[in-house]
């Protein structure tokens, strides 16, 4: 246990899990004329959004993306309310800054080459164990937590939750583009990221044991110094007690955020309604599941993924539907069927890579496809968030530098 740097025990296993949420989202940072990424490095933004939400935002690799995560949130609601409001904050303080900030998982035309790294320690280790690998990571993406108390709980969810991800990513698809290019793909981000090792969808584990001996045999052998070096799409957080979903593209607008990580917390739940009973859903092996990330990553939602228990290609938006139909007898329970329903608006209108796409082939200009992210990312946002900042004193510099020395240090979990 001590290998793995589980800082929390196995959990009871007679107790239901709380099913909470957190929600990590990485934006884009934008000069406000050319809509390009642009460092925050060398500005204020992240020392002026510490000193505001304290971890709640945290930079990243490249100066030109800031993460931002909610705390635990009990339901979806809360978690809404939670987005929302940090979302508004960070981009209230990016116009003081001179700065918009884009939510999508590539930026159309940027390239990587241009981009600062950020000065911290950690990031330069990484950049000399990935070597380019790691430069070009110019990628962002949404992570949900879900709350599963106890680890052989954990294990069995994420085993049957594999099944669903290519679904799940299909919604979220949100990167068409990469360096002005229409890459041909609606997840690019997820090709870029597959370039990593420990990435894609993970094996199956028969129990919490296998999976551990797993993490401390790569500790053993020098493969990795903890669990947060395994960047699956689903995965047991090595810190919290939480099963993490990382497989999404980061969508644009809020209310796509919110039902997403509705969807997959209603999915936890639904599976765990039959663990209760003994009962499981069909378990497959890793390399089918992932012929349906493929058709997730190539087409989004226009395609067709593999139906295994029929063994037929049927469409996404129908596969999608029979989802919603799985999970519907738990979603009042949860509290959430407003916010999943959003995911029918979502199969009329389609994900944000399709919406991308058609403002490319409507304009022909990638600046015009920069812009409507900005719109979209701003949508629903809270106009006045001066009641958020009504505590804050404008910080003088010495604090300031305080603050940014004391992030620079920080080793928070990947």
């Amino acid at each position: 246990m001590e290998e793995t740097g589980i800082t929390y025990d196995i959990g009871d296993p007679y107790v239901k899990p709380s099913f909470t949420l957190g929600i990590e989202e990485e934006y884009m940072v934008l000069d406000p004329t050319t809509l390009n990424l642009k460092s925050h490095v060398s500005l204020e933004l992240l020392s002026k959004g510490r000193l505001l939400l304290h971890e709640h935002i945290k930079p990243e690799m490249h100066g030109s993306m800031l993460e931002i995560g909610t705390g635990i949130c009990k339901n979806v609601k809360e978690a809404r309310f939670e987005v929302t409001k940090i979302r508004s904050i960070v981009a209230h303080l990016a116009r003081q800054n001179g700065l918009l900030i884009g939510a999508a998982s590539t930026h159309p035309y940027s390239r990587w080459e241009d981009q600062e790294i950020y000065p911290d320690d950690r990031y330069q280790v990484l950049i000399e164990d990935m070597q380019l690998l790691a430069r070009s990571l110019l990628i962002f993406g949404m992570h949900i937590h879900i709350g599963i108390e106890n680890r052989e709980v954990q294990i069995q969810l994420m085993n049957e939750m594999r099944y669903f991800l290519p679904h799940i990513l299909a919604i979220s698809t949100n990167s068409p583009f990469w360096e002005g290019m229409d890459t041909g793909l609606k997840s690019y981000r997820s090709k870029i990221f597959e370039r990593f090792p420990r990435t894609a969808l993970p094996d199956l584990f028969s129990s919490w044991g296998e999976y551990d001996n797993y993490v401390n045999l790569l500790v053993k052998t020098g493969s990795i110094d903890n669990a947060k070096k395994i960047w699956w799409d689903i995965r047991p957080h090595p810190f919290f007690p939480t099963l993490e979903v990382r497989i999404c593209d980061l969508p644009m607008r809020i209310e796509e955020t919110i039902a997403i990580a509705a969807l997959c917390q209603a999915l936890a739940a639904k599976l765990y309604s039959l663990y209760e009973k003994n009962l499981s859903f069909r378990q497959y092996r890793r390399s089918l599941l992932m012929e349906n990330k493929w058709r997730a990553v190539r087409y989004g939602l226009d395609g067709k993924l593999i139906d295994w228990g029929r063994q037929k290609e049927m469409p996404a938006r129908e596969l999608v539907r029979e989802l919603l139909d799985f999970v519907d007898d738990v979603v009042d329970d949860l509290g959430s069927r407003r916010e999943i329903e959003y995911i029918y608006q979502i199969l009329e209108m389609g994900s944000g890579a399709d919406r991308q796409l058609r403002v490319w082939k409507e304009t022909g200009s990638m600046e015009e496809v920069a812009k409507y992210i900005h719109r979209e990312t701003n949508a629903g946002l809270i106009e006045d968030v001066t009641p958020f900042l009504s505590n804050v004193q404008p910080a003088p510099p010495d604090m300031i530098e305080e603050k940014m020395t004391s992030i620079r240090s920080e080793q928070s979990p990947e």
